[in-house]
């Protein structure tokens, strides 16, 4: 084949047709410039490393030839003297070289970061700044034109006086003081005259004379009149409309302030998202029990430590890369520790000494010394804006915040009257100082004056605040350990949101820190070793992929028919509901979860082993013995074919025929390190959904009619675990899996697994203790509030309807819940009460009227 036409395969971008230029080692993808500029500047990929497809292949095709030996090209690389060297150099060739390729590589390491910061941070800043430059030069110009006309009119005014002046004093003043000169020359040789007139009157006229002429001239001297000396100064005095003070504000009208350098306000660059995003979690080993406080030092590095205070440095793979001996063990794992600008460990040793540790974590040095031996240092934190060590100190029901300079000398003392006991310490953008209290978030001023005390949402709620940041945007970030949320508030203290509900994986959220560098945020687990990392910032001009990836759909195991468009046209809500029934039971010590088998049986169970079989009259008809007695949630279900499934004392799934004669292992409990919880049969696919625990984590497992394993539900999407302790299941008509679970959520997944939404209480974010739970034929989702003794009725969608049976009506306190889809009313088991009430609130339309059928 002839050479010219041999086909060459380029390289082609991965987001759009352009040739590529580059190579994301993260991603990895083929980048052209054009998207290489977007991808680094984009804070989902802000962290990523970017090279040209040179530094790829480990190859500089580019050849520099050496100044002294222009024949020879520079092969080394000179360390002492830091300059490339050919083999020619006799220089150098005594000093200790290296091989140009490897001094690249280790250069490029070296300024690893400030290469990061050029990408993404002064490139895009870069059209910000240049846009305000040029209004700025624009403005100048138009003020500077205004102000050279008006100080152009006024320096003519003022020369024409100037030489007014200069005119006056050179022919009036300065002649009037040489004729005063003059006359005094005059007037002393007048006094000359006189004296040797006197002199010759004494010698030479008779004593006789009566008339002498000495008092002739004393006479002539009296009658001379006196000459009076006038400055002639009128032409001095400025007119009413230009005076000195005018002539000086001329001069300075225009003032020269030193600025500094141009910085862009984050508001001009940064703004929310609708929510909180997943972007990454991390295992941490080497902690016991939870990530109770973090720092992040690099987007792929954190110091992470548990309840004890363990300290460690751990990368994005949980892979421990220091471990610190000489922190303090608070009990409950405070804030005692924050990483510098340096990215130097500062922390409250064993001694309640602060102690810092060097980046390359060889060198410990003693940076403030206890001295008080009454006073705790509780918290530190090293602040990015102020370039301060703000420690927060504890005696006996009281604090106060001390800040410290960069070489630690005593800069202000804040008494915090309004705080008790300090957990942790941050300090915002606006100079606020901000700490986590025992039960508030304290505020004050840079100078010390309190501002405000945040205590919860809404107002006159309780809240225990643990770990607290403050971003970019001046937020502050809050855990609540009382909901399990972090609420976000402004600047001023007012709340925005609860940013994340009793989020995926991190059940309890305990320790944050935020990353100025990729404005993210870092969420530590209270009660497992996981920290999760999410995206709430973006910048105002994130610019998406040209070809979008299409997100992840799971596919359904199977198409689900569903009758919930059906139902909607015959059936309409009541309100309020009507009670239909009341019974009492008898055989078991309150009602914890029902299953109604047909409108006038359903089976009943306590917290105990008992289960029972009873009619509307609370006649018993049936007793299970082998129930399992230490699950009071739903351990028992009803199939299509009115069979009982329940839990037994061993942890198996058995099956109770329909006349209560045949007892069967349905599933047989194989692995002993997890133990089910709560079973449902779905009537829409037929279906047993069982949810099962294990030690502070749980899933649930679906098994077709013959009690096959076809699917299990662990974790979400993006691999965080959902549940932690699932105690009553149902699905709902759109195929969802609805979940109870025991600490304080109602959680959702679709049927492919994908978490849909965690409903924790009305309002978003209050506590919710949920219990027994159901759903409707119109897909709404009924569960018990054992925290307000009521019923809350949910859309399918998570959002929050009414109380639909509140604590006023005779139930007592709801636990069981069981919905009958022959007659659509709704069964409530009461926990303090041995009794069923049977309540209707939807209610069958006419098709052609539209009006309710009773």
């Amino acid at each position: 084949m002839h050479p010219t036409s041999t086909t060459y395969r380029v390289h082609q971008c991965s987001k759009c047709p352009g040739d590529t230029e580059y190579y994301c080692i993260s991603c990895p993808c083929d980048l052209c410039q054009k998207c290489k500029e977007n991808h680094v500047k984009d804070l989902k990929t802000i962290d990523h490393d970017v090279v040209t497809h040179r530094d790829k292949i480990n190859y500089i095709p580019t050849q520099e030839y050496c100044v002294r030996h222009p024949s020879k090209v520079y092969r080394k690389y000179c360390e002492p003297c830091q300059v490339s060297a050919c083999n020619n150099c006799q220089k150098h060739r005594k000093h200790k070289k290296i091989h140009i390729r490897k001094a690249y590589k280790t250069k490029r390491q070296q300024h690893r970061e400030t290469i990061h910061a050029i990408r993404n941070e002064a490139l895009f800043y870069r059209p910000v700044l240049l846009t305000g430059i040029k209004a700025d030069i624009k403005t100048c110009h138009t003020e500077f034109s205004l102000y050279q006309s008006e100080m152009l009119t006024k320096a003519h005014i003022l020369r024409n006086i100037i030489d007014d002046v200069l005119y006056d004093l050179l022919n009036n003043v300065f002649c009037d003081f040489n004729f005063k000169h003059r006359c005094l020359k005059q007037k002393i040789e007048i006094n000359r005259h006189i004296v040797s007139l006197q002199g010759y009157e004494h010698r030479y006229v008779q004593p006789d004379f009566t008339f002498s002429a000495l008092q002739f001239l004393l006479f002539i001297k009296t009658a001379i009149p006196k000459i009076y000396f006038k400055l002639h100064t009128s032409q001095l005095s400025m007119t009413e409309s230009l005076n000195k003070e005018d002539v000086m504000e001329s001069l300075i009208a225009i003032q020269i302030t030193e600025r500094g350098n141009r910085r862009v306000g984050n508001q001009c660059l940064l703004k929310l998202t609708s929510g909180a995003e997943f972007h990454q979690s991390l295992t941490v080993t080497g902690i016991d029990g939870g990530c109770y406080h973090i720092s992040c030092v690099t987007p792929d590095r954190v110091w992470v430590s548990d309840y004890t205070n363990n300290l460690i440095l751990t990368n994005t793979t949980g892979v421990p890369l220091h471990h610190v001996e000489d922190s303090h063990s608070f009990s409950v794992g405070y804030g005692i520790y924050t990483v510098s600008s340096e990215s130097e460990l500062i922390y409250i040793d064993r001694n309640y000494n602060i102690n810092k540790l060097s980046k390359d974590m060889k060198t410990t040095t003693k940076f403030i010394e206890r001295k008080d031996s009454t006073l705790e240092p509780r918290c530190v934190y090293w602040s990015p804006s102020s370039g301060d060590l703000l420690v927060a100190m504890y005696k006996y029901r009281t604090g106060k915040v001390i800040r410290y300079n960069q070489s630690g000398q005593l800069k202000q003392t804040i008494p915090q009257d309004n705080t008790g006991r300090p957990n942790c310490i941050t300090e915002n953008n606006n100079g606020n100082v901000v700490v986590s209290d025992f039960r508030a978030v304290v505020v004050t001023d840079r100078g010390g004056r309190h501002r405000f005390s945040y205590t919860g949402h809404p107002s006159g709620s309780v809240l225990r605040p643990c770990g607290i940041c403050t971003d970019a945007l001046s937020h502050i970030m809050v855990c609540d350990d009382e909901t399990n949320t972090v609420q976000m508030l402004d600047k001023d203290g007012q709340f925005l949101s609860h940013l994340l509900i009793r989020p995926s994986g991190i059940f309890f959220p305990r320790g944050l820190s935020y990353d100025i560098k990729t404005h993210r945020l870092w969420v530590g687990s209270r009660y497992n070793n996981t920290v999760v990392i999410y995206r709430y910032i973006t910048r105002q001009d994130a610019l998406r992929d040209l070809n979008p990836a299409t997100a992840d759909v799971m596919e359904s195991l199977n198409k689900i028919p569903t009758t919930e468009r059906e139902n909607q046209c015959v059936l309409k809500m009541m309100s309020p509901p009507e009670l239909l029934y009341s019974l009492t039971v008898t055989g078991v010590d309150g009602c914890y979860h029902i299953s109604c088998v047909t409108p006038d049986r359903v089976w009943v169970s306590d917290y105990t082993k008992n289960l029972i079989l009873i009619n509307k009259s609370g006649d018993l008809l049936h007793r299970v013995e082998d129930s399992c007695g230490d699950l009071n949630g739903g351990r028992h279900t009803v199939n299509s074919e009115s069979e009982l499934i329940y839990i037994d004392s061993n942890y198996n799934i058995k099956k109770l025929s329909e006349d209560m004669k045949t007892t069967t292992t349905f599933i047989e409990r194989t692995d002993y390190r997890w133990r089910p919880r709560c079973v449902y049969w779905s009537p829409t696919t037929g279906d047993l959904l069982v949810g099962i625990y294990n030690s502070w984590t749980g899933k649930v497992s679906r098994y077709n009619q013959s009690g096959q394993l076809t699917q299990t539900i662990p974790h979400d999407n993006t691999g965080l675990e959902l549940y932690i302790e699932p105690n009553y299941i149902k699905e709902n008509n759109n195929g969802d899996v609805v979940v109870s679970d025991t600490y304080r959520a109602v959680v959702v997944t679709e049927r492919g697994g994908r978490h849909r939404f965690n409903y924790t209480g009305h309002p978003s974010g209050s506590e919710l203790w949920p219990r027994g739970i159901c759903t409707d034929a119109l897909s709404h989702i009924l569960v018990c509030d054992d925290k307000t003794k009521t019923v809350h009725m949910i859309n399918k969608d998570g959002q929050f309807l009414s109380h639909l049976l509140t604590k006023s009506q005779k139930m007592g306190e709801p636990r069981g819940l069981s919905y009958d889809v022959k007659t659509h009313g709704v069964w409530v088991g009461s926990e303090d009460k041995n009794t069923v009430d049977i309540y209707r609130f939807i209610n069958r339309q006419d098709a052609v009227t539209g009006k309710s059928e009773s």
